[in-house]
C-alpha cells in the first residue's frame, strides 16, 4: 500500500494535475470576488472551491501515507500543511477574516514547481545577509531622519514636522516617486543647498544599498541552484551504482551455476 501511494505521488503527472487545480482554485478565488458572478453562479464557484479544497486534503493525507512522520521533516510539506488547515477552519463569526486566507492556497504553487521552490530557498538562503544590510539602512535612515528633521522641520512641517514623518519621506526620497518635484525642490526654495543633503543620501540608499540586497539575492539563488544541480548529479550517480551492483550480482549468480 505505502509503496503504490509513493509511486503515484511521484509520478510527474501527479504533481501536474496538482499544479492544474491550485490554478483553478486560484482563479475561481479571484471570481468570487465579483458580487455579479456571485449572485448569478456563487453555487457553482462555492462547489468548485469545496473540490479543489477537498483534493488539497486528499493529497496531504496521500504525502502522509508515503511518508509518516518523515513528512514533516520537509519544510515544503510542513507549508503545505499550514495552507491547506487554515482554509479548513470555519470561516464564521469572529473568523469570518479567514475567508480571505484562502487566497494563500495559491502559494501552494511555490511549493509544486521545482523553479520557485529555487527562487524562494535562494531568497532565505540570503537573509542573514539581508538583515546586516537592513540594520545598515536603519542606521543610515535613522542618522537622515533626525538631520532632516532638524534642518527642515520648521518650515516644512507636513514633511520632517516629527522623526516618523521625516523616516517616512526619505522612504518616499529613496524610491524615488516624487521626489525631485514633490519634496526636494520645493524644500530648496527656501534652503538652496538642500541638494547637498538629498543627493548624497540617494546615492548611498537607492544605488548603493538597494542595489546590495538584489546582489545578495542573486548571489544566493545561484548557490541555490548549484546546490540543487550537484544533489541531482549525486542523486543520478546514486543510481547508476546501484544498477551496476545488481547487474555485478546477477553476473556473479550466473557464474556460480553449474
Amino acid at each position: 500500500m505505502r509503496e503504490k501511494v509513493t509511486k503515484f505521488i511521484s509520478k510527474p503527472g501527479f504533481g501536474y494535475f496538482i499544479l492544474g487545480v491550485i490554478v483553478v482554485n486560484a482563479i475561481v478565488l479571484g471570481m468570487q470576488t465579483s458580487k455579479t458572478l456571485m449572485d448569478h453562479d456563487g453555487g457553482w464557484l462555492d462547489l468548485i472551491d469545496n473540490v479543489c479544497l477537498y483534493i488539497f486534503v486528499i493529497e496531504i493525507i496521500l504525502k502522509f501515507i508515503a511518508h509518516h512522520l518523515k513528512f514533516f521533516k520537509s519544510g515544503w510539506n510542513v507549508f503545505d500543511f499550514l495552507i491547506v488547515g487554515i482554509a479548513l477552519i470555519p470561516g464564521a463569526g469572529g473568523l469570518s477574516v479567514l475567508r480571505a486566507m484562502r487566497i494563500l492556497r495559491v502559494l501552494r504553487v511555490i511549493s509544486v514547481a521545482p523553479s520557485l521552490r529555487r527562487v524562494v530557498e535562494g531568497f532565505i538562503t540570503a537573509l542573514p545577509g539581508m538583515m546586516s544590510v537592513f540594520l545598515l539602512m536603519a542606521i543610515i535612515f535613522y542618522i537622515g531622519g533626525v538631520m532632516a528633521t532638524k534642518l527642515f522641520q520648521d518650515d516644512f512641517p507636513q514633511w520632517f514636522g516629527t522623526l516618523g514623518e521625516s523616516l517616512y519621506s526619505l522612504f518616499q526620497v529613496m524610491t524615488l516617486e516624487s521626489w525631485s518635484m514633490g519634496i526636494v525642490r520645493p524644500v530648496m526654495e527656501t534652503h538652496p543647498y538642500a541638494w547637498a543633503f538629498f543627493v548624497p543620501f540617494i546615492l548611498v540608499t537607492t544605488f548603493a544599498v538597494v542595489n546590495l540586497v538584489v546582489g545578495l539575492i542573486v548571489t544566493s539563488m545561484e548557490g541555490a541552484n548549484d546546490a540543487n544541480e550537484r544533489k541531482s548529479l549525486e542523486e543520478y550517480r546514486d543510481e547508476v551504482l546501484k544498477r551496476l551492483e545488481a547487474i555485478e550480482a546477477r553476473l556473479a549468480a550466473q557464474d556460480k551455476e553449474p
